[in-house]
C-alpha cells in the first residue's frame, strides 16, 4: 500500500473506530475518495484491506504530513476521536499541517463550550473549525445519520454537498424516513436532515440537546414497561405486542420500534425465558444527558423531566444499595386491581403527555441558548434534521416542526394549540396511571417530574411568594410586591406586623 503524495481525496477522516470507519464507507458509498488515518496503523490498514472495491476508494495514510497532502483543497478533515483532550491534541497536530482556508469538522461528542474555545482559536489562524453533531449510532453512520454542523456559512458551503450526500432523508411530501439503503447503494432523492445550525458551538448544543430529550424518551418507555410488568403482570411477549402497537399510531418512533423488538427477544442461553429479564438493571451513561442538566440549571430554564431521567440512570447504578434498601424499606402491602386494556391506554396517554413536556423542556434551553449566545436557532429546522437518522427520529417531529413553522416565536410547545389539545385531552389518563404508580410504590420518577412541570408551567400563583419572604426574613435578600411595577424591591425588618417596608432602590 504505498503512498502516493498527489492531492486527490475529496475528505479525510482521523479516528477508525467504528462510527469513523462506517462514515467513512458512507461517504465512499456516494462516490467520495476517503484519506483515512488512525493513531494505531494496524486498525487503519486493517480497515483499508477489508473494503478494497468502495464506489469512492479508500486512500489509507500512514502519517498525519501524507494525510494532509492528500487532500484536495480547501481541506476538509473529519476528525471522530475521544472527547476532550484527545480532540485538542489532534486539531493541534494538524494545524502544522493545514493553511488558511482548510476545515476541521470536530464530528464526536463535544461539549458546545469546548467547541466555541477551538473554533475561536482556529479562526485566528484563518482555519476554519465546524462542530458537527452526528446522530444514530452505528446503522446512522454507515447509511445516514442526522446531522448538525455548527460553524461559520462559508464553511457551511464547502462541506454541505458531502453533508447532504451522507445524511438520512426523508420524504419531501410525507416526512417519512426514506430506507433500504444497503452497501454501495445508498438511497437517493427526499430531503437530507442537516442543515447549518448556526455560529460556533450551535451544531453542538444542538446534539446535546437531542441526547438530553434521548434520555427522556428511553425512562419515559422504561417507566411504561415498568408499569404493565409490576401493576398487569404482563410479560415481555406481550409486553412487546403493545409496543409494536403503538409504533402504528401517535407514538411512531424508533425507540418503540426497538423496544417491541428488544422485548419479544429470546434469552439465547435459555430460550425458554427472555432476554430482558436476564439484563441487569443498572444502566450507563456518557455525560451529555448530564450536560444538558447541568445547562438547564446555568440558564436558569426548568428541564425537571430530562434532569430526572439522568437520575434515574443514577438511582439504577446503586443496584447493590437497592438490593439492600429492599429487604428493610417497603412500600404499600397490597396491590390494587387494574384493568388490563383501560391501564394499557392510559399509560399511553400518560406517556405521550409527559413526553410533550420533556420535548417542551428541550426546546426552552434552545430558546434561551439563543438568548445566551447570540445564535439564531430554527427550532422548524431541527426538528426536521431529527425526523430521521438520529435516535429519537419519530412522526412527533413533524407535529413540532408544524408547531413552529405555525409561530416561529413559541415561547413554550405546551402552548401550541396540537399540543395543548393533546395535554387537555389525555391528562386525566396521565393524572391516573401517575396516582395508581404512587399509591402502589411504582416508581415513574419522570412522568410524575413531567406532570408536575405540567401543573407548575399552567399555574397563574406559586408558592414562590412565601419563598421570597422567607429569603428576605434570614438573608435580606428583597422581594417585589403585585402592586408595584416588576423591578421595584422591597424590604421588611422581620418579625413585623407595624413597621413599614423599606423600598431599595
Amino acid at each position: 500500500m504505498a503512498e502516493k503524495m498527489k492531492p486527490e481525496a475529496d475528505v479525510g477522516l482521523i479516528g477508525l473506530a467504528v462510527m469513523g470507519q462506517n462514515l467513512v464507507l458512507n461517504m465512499a458509498d456516494h462516490g467520495y475518495r476517503v484519506a483515512v488515518y488512525n493513531r494505531t496503523t494496524s486498525t487503519m490498514v486493517e480497515f483499508v484491506t477489508e473494503h478494497p472495491d468502495t464506489p469512492g476508494g479508500l486512500i489509507p495514510c500512514k502519517t498525519l504530513s501524507s494525510f494532509v497532502r492528500h487532500l484536495k483543497r480547501p481541506r476538509k478533515v473529519i476528525v471522530l476521536v475521544q472527547a476532550g483532550p484527545a480532540v485538542d491534541a489532534v486539531v493541534t497536530q494538524l494545524t502544522r499541517y493545514l493553511e488558511k482556508g482548510d476545515i476541521i469538522i470536530d464530528g464526536g461528542n463535544s461539549i458546545w463550550t469546548d467547541t466555541i474555545r477551538r473554533e475561536r482559536e482556529l479562526v485566528a489562524k484563518g482555519i476554519h473549525f465546524v462542530g458537527s453533531g452526528v446522530s444514530g449510532g452505528e446503522e446512522g453512520a454507515r447509511f445516514g445519520p442526522s446531522l448538525m454542523p455548527g460553524g461559520s456559512k462559508k464553511a457551511w458551503r464547502q462541506i454541505r454537498p458531502i453533508w447532504n450526500a451522507i445524511a438520512a432523508k426523508v420524504d419531501r411530501k410525507t416526512g417519512r424516513p426514506i430506507e433500504g439503503a444497503v452497501p454501495g447503494k445508498p438511497v437517493s432523492g427526499g430531503v437530507a436532515c442537516t442543515a447549518h445550525i448556526g455560529p460556533d458551538g450551535a451544531g453542538h448544543y444542538v446534539k446535546m440537546i437531542h441526547n438530553g430529550i434521548e434520555y427522556g424518551d428511553m425512562q419515559l418507555i422504561c417507566e411504561a414497561f415498568m408499569l404493565m410488568k409490576q401493576l398487569l403482570g404482563m410479560s415481555p411477549g406481550e409486553m412487546s405486542k403493545v409496543f409494536s402497537a403503538w409504533n402504528r399510531g401517535d407514538l411512531d418512533s424508533f425507540l418503540i420500534q426497538i423496544t417491541a423488538d428488544i422485548l419479544q427477544q429470546r434469552d439465547p442461553a435459555n430460550p425458554r425465558h427472555f432476554l430482558v429479564d436476564a439484563i441487569l438493571d443498572a444502566a450507563g451513561q456518557k455525560g451529555t444527558g448530564k450536560w444538558t442538566s447541568v445547562n438547564a440549571l446555568d440558564m436558569g430554564v426548568p428541564a425537571p423531566s430530562i434532569a430526572e431521567a439522568v437520575f434515574a440512570r443514577c438511582m439504577s447504578a446503586l443496584k447493590e444499595e437497592r438490593v439492600g434498601a429492599s429487604r428493610v424499606l417497603h412500600g404499600p402491602r397490597h396491590l390494587r386491581k387494574v384493568p388490563r386494556k383501560k391501564f394499557i391506554d392510559a399509560i399511553k396517554d400518560a406517556l405521550y403527555c409527559a413526553k410533550i413536556c420533556s420535548y417542551a423542556q428541550g426546546f426552552s434551553l434552545m430558546t434561551e441558548a439563543t438568548r445566551e449566545y447570540g445564535w439564531k436557532l430554527k427550532f422548524g429546522q431541527i426538528a426536521m434534521i431529527w425526523r430521521s437518522g438520529c435516535i429519537i427520529r419519530a412522526g412527533f417531529l413533524q407535529k413540532i416542526k408544524d408547531a413552529y413553522d405555525r409561530n416561529p416565536r413559541l415561547p413554550n410547545l405546551l402552548l401550541d394549540p396540537y399540543f395543548k389539545r393533546k395535554l387537555h385531552t389525555a391528562q386525566a389518563h396521565w393524572r391516573y396511571v401517575v396516582s395508581m404508580a404512587s399509591t402502589t410504590g411504582v416508581p415513574i420518577p419522570q412522568m410524575m417530574s413531567a406532570l408536575a412541570y405540567f401543573d407548575s408551567y399552567r399555574s397563574k400563583v406559586l408558592p414562590a411568594n412565601l419563598l421570597q419572604a422567607q429569603r428576605d426574613y434570614f438573608g435580606a435578600h428583597t422581594f417585589e410586591r403585585v402592586d408595584s411595577p416588576r423591578g421595584q424591591m422591597y424590604h421588611v425588618d422581620w418579625p413585623t406586623d407595624e413597621r413599614p417596608h423599606v423600598r431599595v432602590r
